[in-house]
Formats: structure tokens, sequence, C-alpha cells
């Protein structure tokens, strides 16, 4: 991992995304947020390959150069672990202790799954398909598993997921599941699996360890046992940063908003003043996070929170209080900067 990411845990590796590079349109491989469920695999890619199988007509095994006769797109995706903001919980949940920089965005090329999948030709009956990548470890009870995740087939059918070998214009870092990983635009990352090597059809629900993993309990607002799936909505403050002194005279905040479920329809911040309505820059990716800032002038010296919601065209707003659930998932609850006003008064007007 990069030094200019925040580590987090060494084994797995897992390491935050600093604020400072969420201000670019895509944020460096190098400092792209690193999340594992076990050590990275040794994957050799000449001799990788891609197996589509299960409850399929025509089986199917890719290699890259195979992949590459395909129709080639690019995406730009904001990817944000399922964990991110579980320290603000409290009490805090097992699990890695994320604070709020387990989120990036990048432009992830390759081809469209649904390209892949079609020449294998699933059976009608074909519920889900399951997704297993080269990476393994052991878990309880079941002990050795492979990490795998699976995707309704009418989602994994649509125009969007993509099979990546490539990220920012450059070959997948092998951190980020190089030669090949699936990416689902919306989804939390979890459901993005790294170093794929196998593509299942099924004809009933999967139901491996990650899939069971990744669901809600003991939320208030969920259905008990509900799968975690489509990004919430949230928004981050980057400028000012936490600690910052700013002069008594006028200055921007600005930052990002994104959501999974619904293109984002406001952002707003608060000083201490009432809410005032920022504007938001529009994107020419439907997945990519949302540029928005407003103007202030401090009107006092002294210590000042600032807190950023956003809500999309769903109608979801952030909570400005943390929702709890035992594995400490989606919880976008509203940030809060504290800031230091220092220096003379500036007239007004």
């Amino acid at each position: 991992m990069d030094d200019r990411l925040i580590p987090v845990s060494a084994d797995p590796p897992n390491a935050a995304t600093p604020f400072s590079a969420l201000r670019a349109a895509v944020v460096p491989n190098a400092s792209f947020y690193v999340r594992c469920n076990f050590s990275v695999p040794a994957v050799e890619a000449l001799t990788w390959a891609l197996i589509v199988d299960g409850s399929c007509a025509a089986p199917m095994q890719y290699d890259l150069a195979d992949l590459r006769t395909l129709p080639l797109v690019r995406s730009i995706v904001t990817m944000e672990c399922a964990g991110n903001g579980r320290a603000l919980m409290d009490p805090v949940p097992d699990g890695t202790p994320w604070g709020l920089g387990a989120v990036s965005a990048a432009e992830f090329g390759g081809v469209r799954l649904r390209d892949v999948v079609a020449v294998a030709r699933p059976s009608p009956e074909t519920v889900e398909l399951v997704f297993t990548g080269a990476d393994s470890g052991v878990v309880d009870p079941e002990g050795e598993v492979p990490y795998a995740f699976s995707l309704p087939l009418a989602e994994a059918a649509s125009a969007e997921p993509i099979l990546a070998w490539e990220m920012n214009g450059e070959p997948l870092p092998e951190e980020h599941g190089a030669p090949l990983r699936l990416v689902v635009p919306g989804g939390y990352g979890m459901q993005s699996v790294k170093w794929l090597t196998r593509i299942t059809a099924v004809e009933r629900p999967f139901e491996g360890h990650f899939v069971r993993k990744y669901r809600y309990f003991g939320d208030v607002e969920e259905l008990e046992g509900a799968p975690v799936s489509r990004v919430k909505v949230r928004s981050l403050v980057l400028d000012p940063e936490e600690g910052a002194t700013l002069p008594r005279s006028e200055t921007s905040i600005s930052g990002i908003a994104w959501s999974g479920a619904a293109p984002i329809a406001g952002v707003e911040v608060d000083v201490g003043e009432g809410w005032m309505a920022a504007n938001v820059e529009p994107s020419s990716h439907p997945h990519a996070p949302r540029r928005w800032s407003v103007s202030w002038t401090p009107d006092r010296i002294g210590p000042i929170e600032i807190r950023a919601r956003a809500w999309d065209l769903s109608g979801d707003q952030q909570p400005m209080e943390s929702r709890w659930n035992a594995n400490g998932y989606a919880n976008n609850v509203v940030q809060r900067v504290t800031v230091s006003v220092a220096g003379p008064e500036v007239p007004r007007g």
C-alpha cells in the first residue's frame, strides 16, 4: 500500500483515502482506498482464466485477450465500503474500524458483464450469478472459503456492471483485483468482487458466507436480515478540513455527495445559522460524485461546527444521528467538521 493512504489494518491490508485525494474528479490509484477480507492473492496474469459455468447451455473460458475482443466501456464509479462510517457508531460494532475514508471514485475500463455472460447462455431458470475471487481464508463456521458474492440475474444483465481490467487508464493494480474485477456501480464495494476467476449461474439463491454476512441486523429502519445492497446517500465536507483556522471573511465550504439509489437532488450546509442550500455541480457520469459548494462569511470568532447533508431523488436524506446495526453497515450519518474562526471582524455589505 502507498504511504499516501491512511493504514487501518495490516493483515488483511486495509487503508483509507485521505480527504485531500477526494477533491479530484477521480482518485489516483495510489490513493484509492484498499479493502480486503483476506490477504492479497498471487495471481499470474499469463495463466489466469475466467470461467463462466453453472446452469449454462454453453460454459465458457476467457483469457484477457478474449475479453479484449468485446466492446470496451469506461465509467466513473464511486466505490464505497459498506463499513464506511462504522467507527462513528455508538457503541462501535465489530469489524474494520473505518472512519469516513473508505470511499473513492475511479474510471474503470473493461467490458460489460452481460456481454460476457450472454455467450454462455444461462438457463431460463437462472436466478443469480455467483462471482468467485482468487482470495480465500478461514471464516467461522465454514473454515477455508474463497471470497464469493452474488447478484440477481436481472441486475447482472443490466448495462451497468463491468468486468474491469483498467483503472484510471492504467492496468488494474494488484491490490484492487488484477487482472480482472467486477465493478457494480451504485452497489456497496463487497459486491465488486476482486481477482475474479469464476462466474457461476445458479437456479436458487446463493447462501455463501459473505452473502449471509452483509445483512442488516438490529437496524430500526431495515427489515431484520435484509441484504446490504445499494449505497445510501452521503455527503462529505472536504474544505475546510477538521481543525482548520479560518479568517473572519468570506470563505467557501465545499465537498462531494453521492448515492447508489438515485441521483443527488440537493445538498445543504449548516454552520449554526440555519441550513443553506449549496450549489451542486452537474456530472457527466451517473455514478460519479457530485461536487457542491456554498459561500459563507463567519459572523463570530471561535469554534464553529460545519454540517452538510444530502438527499437524493428517491427522497432519502442523511440522518442527523447514526443509525446503529450489529455489523456497522451503511452509516451515512451527517458529518460534523469543527473549525476555528480567528482574526478581525470584516464589515458586511
